[in-house]
């Protein structure tokens, strides 16, 4: 029996300028949808998991495009309440080279900052479910969403379901003070964590020593130390981070590491040199996916890595928030084989 997976976050419609177009040249917006763990959703549904995402969206048109998009990669969307007065927006713009890309988040008072715990059936949601997946983004959207996520996630304890959490701090949601002060009690609940360097500064409060990404250079030992005080103090399973090297917003290279909380194990993956970058947008989700999918498949932490880290390269190649890869194409990749030669 295929091992369920849920997932619990915003989805929101995603307004993009064509191109590498700047708002202010922009006269139509290209349209899809997205949102953390909505993308996790999508890329474990597609790698085969029965997976299940909860969320409120408004009962009119907009909100049952957002259900449909969902629906359309086989994530289940049977626990989606009705209420609320808006789907959330964010506009993108797409950077270039050395200009970055920005956005610009239209998401006060969504449906999902509005809804309360008495609109979801946990029990029913945590039924025979081996996995939970959320994100520091879903708290920091209003006080209304961090009761809503504790609730799910003392649910998930209560049904002895593995969960997962990717921190990504959001500085244009909340301030680093409140997103530490919320996101320290919760990780009482998480098993694996996931994050960058700025997440574990900004949300839990861990810095690695000697790393600055905007210089590209990367000091393993610094997130190594990271990773030991974060098993000191919580006891997570696994922790992991992504690492990204910026060089511009075309380039990057692309690795990841990990730690197994028990026996301090340390492993660092390949790296991939991701250039041009198509859309960079979901790439840690992806991240997050593969890994996730790679545990729950028994793979050992430096195959789950490695998978992961392979099938967030290729997401930076697809425009959208969704990853929208196969599995033997990430296998292949996480293989070796990079050439990107036209497949016959």
């Amino acid at each position: 029996m295929s091992k369920k997976v849920v997932t619990m976050g915003e989805i929101m419609l995603r307004l993009s300028t064509p191109g590498n177009e700047r708002f202010i040249q922009a006269d139509e917006f290209d349209v899809c949808y997205g949102g953390g763990e909505a993308n996790v959703a999508v890329s474990l549904a597609n790698y085969g998991y029965d997976t299940q995402f909860v969320t409120a969206v408004p009962d009119n048109p907009i909100g049952a495009c957002a259900v449909a998009a969902l629906r359309k990669h086989n994530v289940g969307t049977d626990f989606i309440a009705k209420s609320g007065e808006r789907l959330g927006i964010y506009f993108l713009e797409t950077g270039s080279a050395m200009r970055a890309s920005n956005v610009v988040y239209d998401r006060a008072h969504s449906a999902i900052s509005t809804a309360s715990v008495d609109e979801f059936d946990f029990n029913a949601i945590f039924k025979d479910a081996d996995w939970f997946h959320f994100t520091g983004i879903t708290p920091a959207v209003s006080d209304a969403a961090i009761e809503l996520t504790e609730a799910a996630l003392k649910a998930a304890r209560k049904a002895g379901v593995t969960v997962s959490v990717d921190l990504n701090f959001r500085k244009k949601l909340w301030s680093s003070e409140k997103a530490q002060k919320v996101m320290t009690n919760l990780m009482q609940y998480v098993d694996v964590c996931i994050g960058n360097e700025e997440d574990a500064e900004k949300v839990l409060g861990f810095k690695a020593k000697e790393t600055d990404v905007t210089k590209g250079e990367l000091n393993l030992a610094g997130y190594e130390d990271v990773f030991n005080q974060m098993a000191d103090k919580f006891g997570f399973k696994y922790i992991i981070s992504s690492l990204r090297q910026s060089y511009s917003a075309s380039n990057n290279g692309w690795s990841a590491c990990i730690m197994d909380g028990k026996t301090r194990e340390f492993y660092h993956s390949r790296t991939y040199s991701v250039t041009p970058i198509v859309d960079r947008v979901g790439g840690g989700d992806s991240f997050a996916a593969g890994v996730i999918c790679g545990l729950l498949d028994g793979k050992d932490m430096k195959q789950a890595l490695e998978f992961g880290v392979a099938a967030s390269a290729l997401k930076h190649t697809i425009p959208g928030d969704f990853n929208l890869v196969t599995r033997a194409e990430v296998d292949n990749l996480a293989g070796g084989d990079g050439s990107g030669r036209v497949q016959r």
